[in-house]
């Protein structure tokens, strides 16, 4: 009987210290009976020795092979494994997860079953254990939040069903023939601008709670608010390619802090405009400034002791700021992402500047 090929892809820039012991994880997974396996690793020139490290572990596994990406971003790392590979069905790995052992097994029996033109299963966060860790765990908390991630199906551990996204996901070939590859001019949120072209070209993402997944975040709140100002940065770039947004929660944390700087403006010019009328409707815009603060910090406050409560009361210190850095951070990319589209026409190369590996 023939085999038939699985191909994974992975994109990867100065891994060092996370390379090898994520080579380990793909080798041992459990690849049903008539298929094979093949892993694409698009290296974007590191210079931290994890090249090196890479070409070691190829040399010993024939099915591993390091690619190079010139290009550096993610987009185009999938692209040329894309390019590369031999299998029918692609799935695509990234470094900093850890993968139950049947993650792929799942990915294909899922597509078997569905046929759905994306499969893949639901985004599950976690930081490490131990004090030190405290505040990653908190990261990973407020990330797996509904209230936190505006209701996205994609962090429900539980959902099956189709989807607007998911995490990292796999395909049958033909959906690149049917839909393209990846947007090589977006840093961020390639993966969701593939998303919304295959929903709008009437194609099929489904999620299954049988793809499981452990993916570690940032561990500092001042990387989580880069990464996602990154992350809100390059969502209007989408916007405006397509025409619409890929889902409504997309658009709430711009709107949210763009129209607290209004009022902030507001309030600073009225602050000097002479006369007690502009005195007066500085007051009013201050008091619609201070309610409009204090119920985002209540809010978050009540948001944060439910998580507590369910995740870990060491974690409630943290968990304001955490969330704040999710919400400010991807609602201040977006404000500058309008800009740069609409305005400038063309993104800032400062944001082209991944915040950590690929």
């Amino acid at each position: 009987m023939s085999q038939r090929a699985v191909s994974v892809i992975v994109p990867c820039r100065n891994e060092r210290d996370h390379i090898e012991a994520f080579c380990r994880s793909v080798a041992a997974q459990t690849i049903p009976p008539g298929w094979t396996l093949e892993v694409l690793i698009a290296d974007g020139l590191s210079d931290d020795g994890t090249r090196e490290r890479l070409a070691a572990w190829c040399s010993g596994d024939a099915r591993f092979v390091m690619i190079d990406n010139p290009g550096r971003i993610v987009s185009c790392g999938l692209n040329r494994c894309i390019e590369q590979a031999r299998g029918e069905f692609i799935v695509r790995l990234d470094v900093h997860t850890v993968y139950a052992s049947d993650y792929i097994a799942q990915c294909l029996a899922t597509w078997q079953a569905t046929k759905a033109d994306n499969v893949g299963g639901p985004w599950r966060a976690e930081g490490v254990a131990g004090s030190q860790g405290t505040v990653q765990r908190a990261i990973a908390a407020a990330f797996q939040s509904r209230w936190v991630a505006g209701g996205a199906l994609s962090r429900d551990l539980a959902y099956e069903g189709e989807v607007d996204t998911v995490y990292l996901g796999s395909w049958p070939r033909h959906t690149f023939v049917r839909f393209g590859g990846f947007d090589e001019t977006l840093v961020r949120n390639q993966d969701d601008e593939h998303n919304l072209r295959i929903h709008r070209g009437g194609g099929r993402i489904w999620q299954s709670a049988r793809i499981r997944s452990t993916y570690h975040p940032r561990a500092s709140i001042k990387d989580v608010f880069r990464q996602y100002r990154q992350y809100g940065y390059w969502k209007p770039f989408v916007m405006k390619k397509h025409g619409q947004a890929a889902a409504l929660r997309h658009l709430i944390p711009g709107l949210f802090v763009g129209s607290l700087l209004a009022l902030l403006a507001l309030f600073i010019v009225l602050s000097l405009w002479p006369g007690q009328r502009g005195q007066s409707a500085a007051l009013i815009v201050a008091v619609l400034l201070a309610v409009q603060g204090l119920l985002y910090v209540g809010a978050a406050g009540v948001i944060s002791v439910l998580i507590a409560r369910q995740q870990g009361l060491d974690l409630l210190p943290h968990l304001p700021r955490v969330i704040a850095a999710y919400h400010f951070g991807y609602g201040l990319g977006s404000l500058r992402g309008w800009w740069d589209a609409l305005v400038r026409g063309r993104p800032d190369p400062a944001f082209g500047r991944l915040t950590r590996g690929a």
